[in-house]
């Protein structure tokens, strides 16, 4: 019998940085952009103020515990950071979601996605913005998750979720 799996949605500590550069790799791949990252470990760390320094950015990972495994697995990675509206204020912006192929699935992206949801509830934002692709897939699962689609230039899709949503997202944890 296979238990469900349990996901730890956490803050990235220094030890996370090389699984998370090599997963933001994995997004560039997958977005056709291999040759986009240009940032370094030491780039990570110093932006998101693991070496103390300030902190620009928030990087998250999601692990993966299962009956079968002995140790978490890192099996996902985000990055958001703040932004400002001057018709709402303090708003949390969502620069990359990912989960590992071989994970998802298994409800991961849905749980992280409502945990950075659950974030921007817990540091005061209005809302949650984020863009995908055109083309992505993933656009679905946005949709399904109560994102409105605000823009469709250059193929990108800018996506809000409003404070009644954020609020419902994070009450599903």
């Amino acid at each position: 019998m296979t238990s469900k799996p349990i996901f730890t949605f956490r803050r990235a500590k220094i030890d996370d940085i090389g699984a998370v550069r090599e997963m933001i790799q994995e997004l560039a791949d997958f977005e056709k952009m291999s040759d986009g990252p240009k940032l370094t470990e030491q780039d990570l760390i110093r932006d998101a103020g693991l070496d103390g320094g300030q902190e620009f950015c928030h990087i998250y990972v999601l692990d993966h515990q299962s009956a079968e495994q002995s140790t978490p697995v890192t099996i996902g990675y985000s990055i958001c950071f703040y932004a400002y509206s001057t018709w709402q204020g303090k708003s949390y912006f969502l620069e990359d979601i990912y989960v590992r192929p071989t994970y998802r699935k298994l409800g991961a992206g849905a749980y992280m996605f409502s945990a950075v949801a659950a974030k921007a509830k817990e540091f005061g934002c209005q809302r949650l913005d984020f863009h995908v692709l055109g083309w992505n897939p993933a656009r679905k699962f946005y949709n399904r998750m109560g994102a409105e689609d605000l823009t469709e230039s250059e193929e990108w899709h800018f996506y809000r979720l409003h404070r009644e949503q954020i609020e419902k997202l994070s009450n599903e944890l």
